[in-house]
């Protein structure tokens, strides 16, 4: 088991940066990747970025050059710093830990979620 625990969140207005961090603890070894996902009301989850052991990233289109995610493998947290938030970006996050097959990235545990809420 790989239990996450997620920090940051909030409201802020339109254009504004936010962090969103993620510390994970136990069978680390079971992982290779880790990712964040968001869910706004009405909407599927959705992957917003991802990020393995190695490095190589995964931005979906919607946040690619506004966010960033990052992760230190020495201190097992990831970290996605949001920048120039739009009103659409608003949403529940769910940090998430899983492996990468074939490209894909298979999230097997999920955080509580943070809820971050961007206005216009």
């Amino acid at each position: 088991q790989v239990q996450l625990v997620e920090s940051g969140g909030g409201l802020v207005q339109a254009g504004w940066s936010l962090t969103l961090s993620c510390a994970a603890s136990g069978s680390i070894f079971s992982i290779n990747a880790m990712g964040w996902y968001r869910q706004a009301p009405g909407k599927q989850r959705e992957l917003v970025a991802r990020v393995t052991n190695g490095g190589s990233t995964y931005y979906a289109e919607s946040v690619k050059g506004r966010f960033t995610i990052s992760r230190d493998n020495a201190k097992n947290t990831v970290n996605l710093q949001m920048n120039g938030l739009k009103p659409e970006d608003t949403a529940v996050y769910y940090c998430s830990a899983g492996r990468l097959y074939g490209g894909s990235y298979y999230a097997r545990y999920w955080g509580q979620g943070t809820q971050v809420t961007v206005s216009s």
